[in-house]
């Protein structure tokens, strides 16, 4: 059940709704009353938020490259651009990233969207060879009637490093998922995420790490900012099978609530069916410290100016970690701007 098979097949019965738990506050079903006519072929412009960091491959209305593979020596960047360029028109796109042993890949990848009330969805099939090294990083730039599930399935091999940043301000729904199955064997992970959201966006952060053997790692990392009449929601699950021993799992989510009608809706679980382990989750949802506030106001800051300069350094904890100085720059300057839209 998801809207990519909703998509193809027609049949509203598809999409998930409230009923279905990892969907209660992302109901689509509730939301879609028709499903709309298929996106047309079109050409978007060039450029994008990573312009110029990189090989350029583009999907257009679900249209374009279906897959990615890397070998070879040194550091690959590719851009890897969802573009929505119709109003009222629905698509789906599948690609598949292989990044064979031993190879370096840097994935900037953005959501574009570029006319009002699409429906689109894309399933990403990420697999790393033994020693490999991928580093993505999601700019999601949703038009704010638009409806986008993403979701990302990634398989590491022993050894190798998955490193995730997912920067977003939502649509009118928004879904963006990663699945990941984690190995153990010295293979390490990093799931990062903020959400900047305003007006009536909403955007839901879903993760899934599944450790299945011994040695493993993974630290995550998700911030938010809504106000108005936003929802932001996270949904944090990682699962320690059994065997899967001296395991080191390390999740935290924090959110600020800048406005009374403003939500966010958190749920960090852990799932631990081995004994000898090290896993442990934080999660605060609350207010900018207003003795925070007043200090910087008895140094001469104007309120707001205060705010806003607490609200960035909040964020920027998650943007520091992005290990790509390019990609690191574009995200920092797309906070500045949300920040000062808030």
């Amino acid at each position: 059940m998801s809207l990519s098979t909703a998509l193809r097949t027609g049949d509203l019965a598809e999409l998930p709704s409230r009923r279905d738990e990892d969907w209660r506050w992302t109901d689509l079903r509730g939301l879609i009353r028709k499903l709309p006519a298929a996106s047309p072929e079109a050409v978007a412009p060039a450029g994008g938020p990573f312009a110029g960091l990189g090989e350029d491959l583009t999907v257009v209305n679900g249209r374009g490259v279906a897959a990615l593979n890397i070998a070879g020596e040194g550091d690959h960047v590719r851009l890897l651009r969802f573009v929505s360029t119709t109003a009222g028109t629905g698509h789906h796109a599948r690609i598949q990233v292989q990044v064979e042993a031993g190879a370096s890949l840097t994935l900037l990848e953005s959501y574009e969207g570029q006319a009002a009330g699409y429906i689109a969805s894309a399933e990403l099939d990420i697999t790393l060879g033994e020693g490999a090294r991928l580093e993505r990083i999601v700019l999601a730039a949703d038009d704010a009637e638009a409806i986008n599930v993403s979701t990302a399935g990634v398989s590491l091999a022993a050894g190798s490093s998955y490193s995730q940043t997912v920067l977003t301000t939502g649509a009118r729904r928004q879904r963006l998922e990663t699945n990941l199955a984690h190995p153990g064997a010295q293979a390490s992970v990093r799931l990062d995420g903020a959400y900047l959201l305003e007006g009536q966006r909403h955007a839901d952060l879903t993760t899934t790490v599944t450790h299945g053997g011994v040695d493993g790692t993974t630290s995550q990392l998700t911030k938010g900012v809504a106000r108005d009449q936003a929802r932001g929601v996270f949904q944090g699950r990682i699962v320690v099978q059994p065997g899967a021993d001296r395991t080191d799992a390390r999740m935290r989510h924090q959110a600020l609530i800048l406005s009374e009608r403003a939500e966010i809706d958190a749920k960090p679980e852990l799932l631990i069916f081995a004994d000898d382990v090290q896993c442990a989750h934080g999660n605060t949802v609350g207010a900018l410290d207003e003795d925070a506030i007043f200090y910087a106001m008895q140094r001469g800051l104007p309120a707001e100016r205060a705010r806003a300069m607490l609200t960035a350094a909040f964020v920027g904890e998650v943007i520091d970690r992005i290990a790509h100085e390019g990609a690191r720059a574009v995200a920092h300057a797309w906070a500045e701007q949300q920040l000062g839209e808030l």
